[in-house]
């Protein structure tokens, strides 16, 4: 399958992970001015990436910073029908000083998707 099929394809699916990738961002309760960037499946770049080991060609989306030099985000769709997403907030938690974080994840298949954020406890000096 060409890429363009491939974008096409995943694209309910995509539309969905990024969707709910927004809900974990939301739901750790930052100003709403203090996230500049959120997932959209429309706006990422696309690549057909060889699985080294099933020899499929996987659709994988990646988010890029304003300047287009900095990846901050990746949806891999693997050809068993799971994938797997990550996106960079990298703020400290508005509600828990104590806590950072790092980013949101999902994972799953269509019919199920999961989501948490990633939390790295803060140094204490």
């Amino acid at each position: 399958m060409v890429l363009s099929e491939q974008i096409k394809s995943n694209r309910n699916l995509g539309v969905s992970i990024c969707r709910r990738l927004n809900e974990e961002i939301d739901k750790l309760g930052f100003a709403i001015a203090e996230i500049k960037h959120y997932p959209n499946y429309d706006h990422a770049s696309f690549e057909l990436i060889k699985d080294p080991y099933t020899g499929a060609h996987n659709l994988t989306c990646y988010w890029y910073d304003e300047f287009k030099k900095q990846r901050i985000g990746r949806l891999q769709f693997n050809s068993d029908g799971t994938f797997y997403a990550e996106y960079d907030v990298i703020k400290t938690h508005p509600g828990k000083s104590k806590w950072f974080v790092e980013g949101v994840i999902a994972w799953g298949k269509a019919e199920n998707i999961k989501a948490e954020a990633k939390l790295l406890s803060m140094p204490t000096g």
